[in-house]
């Protein structure tokens, strides 16, 4: 795994070997050209979570076939946070060789004082697969200290070899503990995909309406 050398004094964790492609996303569904800002979703309906004595964990996919169906302000500050490392992102995928790496915005949340974290332990799980990350871009220093104090947190983007598989099933794990499945949000997303695919027709009418009356 490589963590982007920018924020961690040039850390640098060796990639993992040989690793197995995740399942492959045959198409691309509707949701992904979904227009932005018609959802209503939180990020917290979109996030797995762990949690240890000691530390929460937070892992919450930015892929648009998601991401998409979040409210405007959520959309655009996930947006803006990919953006802002993008440089980063880039970096660690070319050097792993993946022109396409899947993203998930994870934060650690300190649960008591001097709580120890170690990010290179979360790992992805597909139908009892197990994925290392290729790369986390952190967006604070204090990623190197691993230690956070009660209601401290700090966030990262981990890079995977592929686009996550957020129309199946996957959990998280950290530290040996698996995080519920994903397969348990897709009533919901589904749900949220037909309003909003409603929701922007109808925007689409009015302002045809509109143009029209000029």
């Amino acid at each position: 795994m490589r963590i982007a050398p920018l924020l961690l004094g040039g850390w640098l964790a060796a990639g993992s070997a040989g690793a197995t492609t995740l399942v492959a996303q045959a198409t691309a569904p509707a949701s992904s050209r979904l227009p932005p800002g018609y959802g209503t979703l939180t990020q917290n309906d979109l996030a797995l979570r762990v949690v240890t004595p000691d530390i929460e964990v937070r892992f919450i996919p930015l892929d648009q076939r998601v991401t998409r169906l979040l409210a405007k302000d959520s959309w655009e500050s996930l947006q803006s946070l990919v953006k802002s490392r993008r440089a980063s992102i880039d970096s660690i995928a070319n050097m792993e060789g993946v022109s396409r790496p899947g993203l998930a915005l994870v934060t650690f949340f300190g649960q008591r004082s001097n709580a120890r974290f170690d990010p290179q332990t979360l790992t992805l799980v597909v139908r009892n697969r197990v994925f290392n990350p290729l790369g986390i871009v952190p967006f604070s220093g204090k990623f190197t200290s691993q230690q956070l104090d009660v209601r401290e947190q700090v966030s990262g983007i981990y890079l995977f070899e592929q686009d996550l598989p957020v129309d199946d099933s996957f959990t998280i794990s950290y530290n040996g503990i698996n995080s519920g499945d994903w397969s348990g949000k897709q009533r919901q997303l589904d749900s949220e995909r037909a309003r909003v695919a409603l929701r922007a027709q109808g925007a689409m009418r009015d302002t045809s309406a509109a143009d029209s009356a000029h």
